[in-house]
């Protein structure tokens, strides 16, 4: 595999990580920080580092942007008014894990 090939599968897969911690509105910074060792600040803060070191101009405020994908006040305020969802998904949702493309594939084949 290219370096560049590799880089867009790194991308995709970061960008779905990203799109997965903005629908999981239960899964709060703590509780990742607790499991995984980092959180959604974390991200915020290795994306402000990589821009920094290609001499992008960014601040903290617009990495959390990015990450969030929504300013960080906004987003504090539609967190809380947004129900928890269950943390026993019904069956018959498709695996967080599964990339969407194969569940379309899988929902039109």
């Amino acid at each position: 595999m290219d370096e560049e090939l590799r880089t867009q599968l790194e991308a995709q897969a970061f960008r779905g990580l990203l799109e997965h911690l903005r629908e999981r509105t239960d899964a709060q910074n703590i509780d990742i920080m607790n499991l995984a060792g980092f959180c959604r600040n974390c991200l915020s803060k290795w994306y402000l580092a990589a821009a920094q070191e290609r001499g992008v101009e960014m601040d903290y405020e617009q990495a959390r942007e990015v990450i969030y994908g929504e300013p960080y006040e906004q987003c504090a305020i539609n967190i809380k008014k947004k129900p928890v969802p269950s943390r026993n998904p019904p069956s018959r949702k498709p695996n967080p894990c599964t990339p969407k493309s194969a569940v379309i594939r899988a929902l039109s084949g």
